[in-house]
């Protein structure tokens, strides 16, 4: 078991419960003031069943703090123009102001396809090509949650651990997906880190994540950052979600060796209870400031 009790782990469960507190404050603030209650619908096509439990999750959070929540099941065999010609009936209902379709689809449907027919001010994964885009140039739109919730803890971290700013530091990102890498990348540039993306091909992968400040792991394999590659110092994040066998039980374990790494890190976030906490509540986050954007409202402030 984690020992959470060392100065040098990042409590993302902890934070995410106290942004889940913020948002519901600012949800009921949102009902009061202009009779808006925020409406997240999440989709899901087929029986897998741990998008069964992530969905679960996701509808019991969203209503635990006052806002609205629909799921919508779909069997497998439903065709992609059927799975477009729903969200092109959420992307007209005034009443929804979230759209998720939950990832991994069918093989039949194309992903980019169907996250492209989701109207971008709905779109609560931040993953349309309009969201992406607005991130690169520095506009407001949806960020995508997991580095949103990644930074979030970063920020925080450095708060505590360090002088407040991540200006002018060192991050290299190992990872470079389009959910998780790419717009971490941006994310650190418009705090005015200086970024490297590497991967797992990267030449010299060891000697660049030495050099970083901030390393960021999001390249779903086990234990694939060992601890001699932290620098001293360094604000470790690992986005990676993994599930090992270990003396014949499952465990979940990070990117990172953790165990060596935090013994170098200033501040590292454990698997579980680091990262995945805030994906649902920046989901959360996602909503509320759709609802808001959608009504000609600023977005909210204080969380």
């Amino acid at each position: 078991m984690t020992d959470t009790n060392l100065g040098n782990i990042i409590d993302g469960f902890g934070y995410a419960k106290g942004l889940r507190d913020r948002l519901a404050v600012k949800v009921a603030e949102l009902k009061a003031a202009h009779g808006i209650t925020p409406c997240l619908v999440v989709v899901i096509v087929g029986d897998d069943p741990a998008s069964q439990i992530y969905v679960k999750n996701k509808g019991e959070s969203t209503r635990a703090i006052g806002m609205e929540s629909r799921t919508i099941t779909l069997p497998d065999t439903t065709t992609e123009d059927d799975l477009l010609k729903l969200i092109a009936e959420l992307n007209a209902d005034s009443a929804v102001n979230g759209i998720l379709v939950q990832l991994p689809l069918p093989k039949h449907m194309s992903s980019l396809k169907v996250i492209d027919a989701i109207d971008p001010l709905k779109d609560v994964d931040g993953f349309h090509v309009e969201n992406a885009g607005k991130l690169a140039v520095g506009l407001d739109g949806i960020v995508p949650c997991t580095p949103l919730g990644s930074l979030m803890l970063l920020k925080d971290a450095v708060k505590t651990h360090g002088d407040g700013s991540l200006s002018g530091m060192n991050a290299v990102i190992v990872g470079r997906s389009n959910i998780v890498g790419k717009p971490m990348a941006q994310l650190l540039l418009n705090q005015d880190c200086t970024v490297t993306i590497a991967h797992s091909k990267t030449r010299n992968l060891k000697e660049l994540c030495l050099t970083a400040d901030i390393l960021v792991a999001a390249v779903g394999r086990p234990k694939f950052i060992a601890g001699d590659w932290v620098k001293d110092g360094a604000y470790v994040i690992d986005v990676g979600i993994n599930r090992i066998e270990v003396d014949g039980k499952s465990k979940v374990v990070g990117d990172v060796d953790f165990e060596a790494a935090k013994l170098r890190a200033k501040a590292i976030t454990p698997v579980p209870r680091g990262v995945g906490p805030m994906t649902i509540a920046c989901l959360l986050n996602n909503t509320l400031h759709a609802a808001c954007l959608q009504h000609g409202l600023p977005a909210p402030e204080g969380l």
